[in-house]
């Protein structure tokens, strides 16, 4: 697997954020992995990637594991702000969630989720999960922050067009 690139964590259930890492782990994921417990972080984190200063002082996630029930903000809201900036727009958003409810579903994918994925009740799941979201996303192509394929990792210092 490809570990150049990062995977941002967005859950706020610490005993999910440890069943994760674990199954990481046991598939031998070493990638940098940055958790945030919110929402709000969350945009916090990804808006510092429009400051020049703040652009090697913190990787830019190949994809998001991103639950959608949070406090402050929700995962939909961090959807929909996302949506509404090119350089997010093409990150791979994937939800990791334990509603099934169609409604979540259809409003998650209507903010620009990338795929749905709903939490697996045992670890043996959850880490046969993890291995496949992983190894898809690391044979992709990253974008460039403006949603056309690079071979190379997402480096956002050459993402300044994008962000102006």
């Amino acid at each position: 697997m490809d570990d150049n690139f990062s995977i941002l964590v967005v859950e706020d259930d610490a005993n999910d954020v440890m069943l994760l890492k674990r199954a990481l782990n046991k598939n031998q994921i070493s990638n940098p992995v940055q958790v945030l417990a919110d929402g709000a972080e969350a945009i916090a984190y990804l808006t510092g990637f429009s400051d020049p200063a703040n652009r090697c002082d913190r990787p830019f996630p190949r994809f998001i594991l991103l639950d959608l029930k949070m406090p402050r903000r929700s995962g939909f809201e961090v959807l929909e702000w996302m949506h509404g900036s090119p350089i997010f727009r093409s990150i791979p958003k994937i939800i990791l969630t334990s509603s099934s409810h169609k409604s979540d579903v259809e409003r998650a994918y209507g903010l620009g989720a990338t795929s749905y994925l709903v939490k697996p009740a045992n670890f043996d799941d959850l880490q046969k999960m993890i291995k496949t979201v992983c190894d898809y996303w690391s044979a992709c192509l990253p974008t460039n922050g403006t949603g056309s394929p690079t071979g190379d990792p997402v480096n956002p210092v050459n993402l300044v067009g994008a962000l102006t």
